[in-house]
């Protein structure tokens, strides 16, 4: 747990895979390109068969979805604003940058699981179920993991979610048969694919992405996308272009899935300054030996001095 007070920006676990370590790889989500289209729903939902949602009508714009969880490991969200795209000439916010049009803007986000490097998941999961993999990603074992449900408040993004329909309905997609119908209440997120990392391919959503806004590869390559791709925004005058999560120095580590938005964090419905929630498990542990210690010594006076 001292690492946890100290962030590192080395996914912790990762190093012990020696020769068999690989790159560490993620996400670069560039919201700017994102057309809404929902091909990376589509594409995670058909690779991992996970089971249908968002079916239901949201009042959320075209978000049918409204959020991540066990069968939604992508969630594109849709914000409407009455704000331009871009800045004025003068830096004012009132009209588009080229005078013509409302100031009027459609933010889209494919939103996914961080792959923290300083996860909180793996911190309380008392199985093991969760476990970092070989490419510093984040992952849930299915088959030993007892559905306590431990990781899903750790969790600073909400991301995780236990799977609340039975295990083994007719027609079942991707769940546990033999069961007897009960509800399944395990963890799922997305794997970043592992199973297709195994094979040398690319996750599902990144490949069916038609603008590129879903960008994987190498960390270390995709910051530096990143930061070049800001910096041709910020030139371009766009409004509230900013990164968000690639900052290894940040509250988790740095992401594994980061992003570019064109406004604050909270629009997107996503924490501005996320911290590993279990930061300061060591000093509350500390806090309550010293604090056990004082009450047995008070018992011991009390019993002691009572005998007399």
């Amino acid at each position: 747990m001292s690492m946890l007070a100290e962030p590192t920006g080395v996914p912790a676990g990762y190093e012990a895979y020696g020769d068999d370590k690989h790159a560490r790889v993620g996400f670069f989500t560039d919201t700017s390109v994102c057309i809404g289209c929902k091909a990376c729903e589509v594409a995670c939902k058909e690779w991992n068969l996970i089971p249908e949602d968002g079916l239901v009508w949201t009042g959320e714009s075209y978000d049918n979805t409204s959020t991540l969880g066990a069968n939604s490991w992508r969630h594109v969200a849709f914000i409407e604003q009455e704000k331009p795209l871009r800045v004025g000439a003068d830096g004012e916010l009132g009209i588009d940058r080229d005078g013509d049009g409302d100031a009027l803007r459609w933010l889209m986000s494919s939103d996914v699981c961080k792959h923290c490097t300083h996860a909180a998941c793996l911190d309380v999961c008392p199985t093991g179920s969760l476990f970092r993999t070989e490419y510093g990603t984040v992952v849930v074992q299915q088959d030993i993991c007892n559905g306590c449900g431990y990781c899903v408040p750790a969790c600073p993004f909400g991301v995780l979610d236990k799977r609340h329909i039975p295990s083994s309905p007719p027609e079942s997609l991707n769940l546990v048969e033999g069961l007897g119908g009960k509800m399944d209440g395990r963890v799922w997120k997305c794997t970043l694919c592992y199973d297709r990392l195994k094979g040398g391919h690319e996750p599902a959503c990144a490949k069916a992405c038609p603008t590129k806004s879903i960008q994987f590869g190498p960390l270390d390559e995709l910051r530096e996308r990143a930061d070049a791709r800001l910096a041709k925004l910020d030139a371009e005058g766009w409004n509230g272009a900013q990164l968000y999560g690639r900052d290894p120095d940040d509250g988790v580590g740095g992401f594994g899935a980061f992003f570019l938005l064109l406004d604050e964090p909270e629009v997107y419905g996503l924490p501005p300054d996320p911290v590993v929630t279990t930061r300061d498990l060591p000093g509350l542990w500390a806090s309550t030996a010293i604090a056990a210690a004082s009450v047995a010594v008070g018992v011991a006076a009390a019993f002691f001095g009572g005998r007399k």
